[in-house]
């Protein structure tokens, strides 16, 4: 099961009767405390851990017209949940 950012959003306006705009924005604004955030790791207790991991350049590939092309490096935000949230949500 995968989660998207429309569903997040959803999902925190249905439980805090909150507007789905003021959420959206509240999500954002907690991605992008992550994102600028100086470590690399951040823990929440009892929820999991979000890494910031930097993907290397690499060469892709059109699959239709066979043309390679350089994509740059960039910044990803992976979550890993705790056990403790997973037998919650299982």
């Amino acid at each position: 099961m995968s989660l998207g950012k429309k569903d997040i959003v959803n999902n925190i306006s249905s439980e805090t009767f909150l507007h789905k705009a003021v959420s959206k924005s509240f999500l954002e604004s907690f991605l992008n405390l992550i994102k600028k955030n100086r470590f690399k790791t951040i823990k929440i207790s009892n929820f999991g851990t979000f890494y910031l991991h930097e993907s290397p350049v690499r060469i892709g590939r059109n699959p239709k017209t066979k043309q390679e092309f350089k994509i740059p490096k960039r910044k990803k935000l992976t979550f890993k949940p705790s056990s403790t949230f997973k037998n919650i949500i299982n």
